[in-house]
């Protein structure tokens, strides 16, 4: 090989190994959804056929952070794990979860607006909160705050806030996905509760 040859080889690897040590270095991040939903324990309650609209969401939630706060530093700053993130939107698992929970507790049928079908009502959601939150550095709760207004025509029928709190089972990413996804559960199961008892002819 000639000298200007070896020279370019050289080069060339300098360049490989430059590239390599300034490359980011990849990391797993783990994606989580809720997990398999519950069966349904009770009798289905719900006479009504129900339209519930896509659950709307703050701005800096519309994204699959998970997000933790210090709520013993600074409370209103939300915080999103490096390495670990939900699968989709927040707001979008839990209008999955929530219409399924509701459609067990129903003996009609619970739609989307998208499907295009008249129902008798329209249930909107705004999820106002939806993190973990650590009141000390070894303890954590999720945190699930929800407004939901029940629309029959042009007519407001009810309206409810839901604030649910649950102990984190760890103080980590995973406990946080624990502690939330039981919230949206438990919410789903409330908001059975709050339309039967306001779901009139």
């Amino acid at each position: 090989m000639s000298r200007i040859g070896i020279l370019l080889c050289l080069v060339a690897c300098l360049f490989l190994l430059s590239a390599c040590g300034i490359a980011p270095q990849s990391r797993d991040i783990a994606a989580y959804d809720f997990g398999p939903a519950a069966a349904a324990k009770a009798e289905p309650r719900l006479a009504f056929n129900l339209s519930v609209a896509d659950v709307s969401a703050p701005a800096w939630m519309e994204n699959a952070s998970l997000y933790y706060r210090l709520a013993y530093a600074d409370a209103a700053r939300p915080l999103a794990y490096a390495n670990s993130r939900w699968v989709m939107p927040p707001a979008a698992l839990l209008t999955q979860r929530l219409r399924a929970a509701l459609q067990q507790a129903s003996k009609a049928a619970v739609l989307s607006p998208a499907d295009g079908v008249r129902t008798d009502y329209v249930l909107r959601l705004d999820l106002e909160e939806f993190s973990q939150v650590f009141d000390s550095a070894e303890k954590s709760r999720g945190v699930l705050r929800l407004q939901a207004r029940l629309v029959r025509g042009r007519e407001l029928a009810a309206q409810q806030s839901f604030s649910i709190d649950l102990p984190a089972p760890s103080a980590n990413a995973e406990g946080g996905v624990r502690a939330l996804s039981a919230a949206g559960d438990e919410a789903g199961r409330r908001l059975a509760d709050w339309l039967a008892a306001n779901l009139r002819r």
